[in-house]
């Protein structure tokens, strides 16, 4: 599995701690429960596992999605990495409504004005040069937050694990595309000769 703290993927070393290992009632299978610890030297990590058929199925600390928080202001990043953290609990209903309040401090952020989140997103696109397909996906980030906050919203089918997947995954690309891709074009202009 991957680590938790250093992201690194390896096999996780046991601690001289036993096992415990309990029977799935009613078939051949068994739960694991034990202490792991990262492979890695820097990191050594100590992590709680349950196993079942010889694969991780929840750790503690949890495993969490990768996010590259470069120049990210403060308030759109605290709004993100909460539902990154939402998901890594499997909270998928809290985590596509922390998706959707990363979108709209994404907007204030970048002075988008409306009398609701659909008219800021769409002012963000005047505000701010985006693709019309990440301007699409993000009135889509909009409609399962809804989902996810309201009873009548029934734009989805669900707000699920996979549904809440792609939404951090697009709202990593439009934060990217709001926020990164200028300083690496800098970095860029940087090393050209002079």
């Amino acid at each position: 599995m991957r680590c938790p703290a250093c992201k690194q993927y390896g096999t996780l070393d046991a601690l001289s701690v036993p096992d415990f290992v309990t029977p799935i009632a009613g078939t051949a299978g068994q739960v694991v429960f034990g202490q792991r610890r990262c492979p890695n030297p820097a990191c050594r990590k100590h992590i709680f596992v349950v196993m079942e058929g010889g694969r991780v199925a929840i750790s503690y600390p949890p495993e969490q999605l990768d996010f590259d928080s470069t120049n990210i202001p403060a308030a759109v990043r605290k709004a993100f990495e909460e539902a990154i953290e939402c998901h890594s609990q499997q909270c998928f209903v809290a985590s596509a409504i922390m998706v959707r309040k990363t979108l709209e401090e994404l907007c204030r952020d970048k002075g988008a004005t409306g009398s609701n989140l659909r008219e800021r997103i769409q002012a963000l696109g005047k505000n701010i040069v985006l693709p019309k397909e990440l301007l699409e996906g993000a009135d889509n980030l909009r409609l399962l937050g809804n989902d996810a906050a309201h009873i009548e919203s029934q734009e989805y089918q669900q707000v699920g694990k996979e549904e809440v997947e792609l939404a951090v995954e697009f709202a990593k690309e439009l934060l990217k595309a709001a926020y990164q891709y200028a300083s690496l074009l800098k970095k860029f202009d940087a090393l050209k000769k002079v």
